[in-house]
């Protein structure tokens, strides 16, 4: 007697491609989708643009802070109290005024501080911190 038939324990040996064409498939639909058209088939004269002048940049007020605590206004030494006049005047001048800070690494945080909150209480809106690079 047999205990099992032949056709039971056949092997497969052929190659099953339809996952294979699926992804082709599936590649071809994202390369068409993803390749841009060419958008200059058709000659056109474009217009040309005129020319106007730039408005200068403005510029930019520098305030220092060293490591004791001094200031310095675009290297005049100033105090609190005339580091806020100062910048209330440039203000009125250049209501578009921009400040940027250059505190010393060792300095305090609180004389930065200090110098932020007397930017916030003359108006200042535009008020950056001068950082280096990391190398």
């Amino acid at each position: 007697m047999k205990k099992c038939s032949k056709t039971a324990h056949s092997t497969v040996t052929e190659l099953n491609i339809t996952p294979l064409l699926d992804l082709a498939f599936v590649l071809l639909v994202i390369f068409i989708i993803t390749t841009t058209p060419i958008v200059n088939d058709l000659d056109l004269s474009l217009p040309n643009a005129s020319k106007h002048e730039k408005e200068p940049p403005s510029k930019a007020n520098y305030i220092t802070v060293e490591e004791g605590g001094k200031l310095f206004m675009n290297k005049k030494e100033v105090d609190l109290a005339e580091l806020q006049t100062t910048l209330v005047g440039l203000r009125m001048d250049d209501p578009d005024l921009n400040v940027i800070i250059r505190g010393d690494g060792k300095a305090k945080y609180k004389d930065i501080r200090a110098v932020l909150d007397v930017c916030q209480g003359a108006n200042v809106s535009k008020v950056d911190l001068a950082t280096e690079a990391a190398n």
